[in-house]
């Protein structure tokens, strides 16, 4: 069962999302509150997943989610926003944001949502896509850079991020790859760790930038 919290100022906003995660039989909305709420809940009931809104008139969610990061058993947090163009979208990744999703959401894609960040994917509205692949989230890491990252990853591993990078969780990592989870779970590691980076939304833009990314020519294309 993947326990869920949703924080977000607007009560509608935090019923509709109760209700629409609480009709899967593996999901469970453990509490829906507030931002002033927020950190105390995830302290108390320690949610897998939550899912916390960006702007709040209470308390900043940057705020929120830096206090939840730093908890020793920090829950996987995805921020919710009524705009794709919203201004905190690079501070949110960079700060360790699995994901960014919009409140319109299609309420039958949002269970699926949910389970890919609770097994470690990385969820993006198609806005946030193009803002982190145009380089918004960080504009520090250069080409170079990354080429110089990039290169320190195995065969694997680049394999690994490569896949990072379509959004799957780790379960379908391994599928793809024909390799376990807990084996994938060591690969996203070590990734994680030679690029320097805290989070897989990092990586895959490091990973854009090195050109990874890029498809192959068409060998038939003559």
């Amino acid at each position: 069962m993947i326990r869920v919290l949703v924080v977000d100022d607007e009560a509608l906003i935090r019923m509709g999302f109760t209700h629409i995660l609480n009709t899967a039989n593996d999901i469970e909305v453990v509490a829906a509150v507030s931002g002033g709420q927020a950190v105390g809940t995830v302290r108390e009931l320690q949610p897998d997943v939550v899912l916390l809104d960006i702007r709040m008139p209470d308390v900043d969610g940057l705020t929120i989610l830096a206090d939840l990061r730093r908890m020793p058993q920090a829950p996987v947090v995805a921020m919710l926003t009524t705009f794709d163009t919203d201004e905190y979208v690079a501070a949110a990744l960079r700060s360790g944001a699995a994901g960014f999703l919009l409140k319109d959401t299609d309420p039958e894609q949002l269970p699926h949502l949910v389970r890919t960040l609770a097994e470690g994917g990385t969820v993006l509205s198609s806005g946030v896509t193009r803002l982190v692949v145009d380089g918004y989230l960080d504009s520090s890491v250069r080409e170079p850079t990354a080429v110089r990252l990039t290169a320190r990853l195995t065969e694997r591993e680049r394999a690994v991020l490569v896949l990072m990078a379509e959004g799957l969780a780790n379960t379908d990592i391994g599928e793809r790859l024909h390799l376990s989870t807990g084996t994938i779970k060591g690969h996203v590691t070590n990734v994680l760790g030679k690029l320097q980076v805290s989070s897989r939304v990092q990586a895959v833009l490091i990973a854009e930038r090195a050109g990874l990314l890029t498809p192959a020519p068409d060998e038939g294309a003559r």
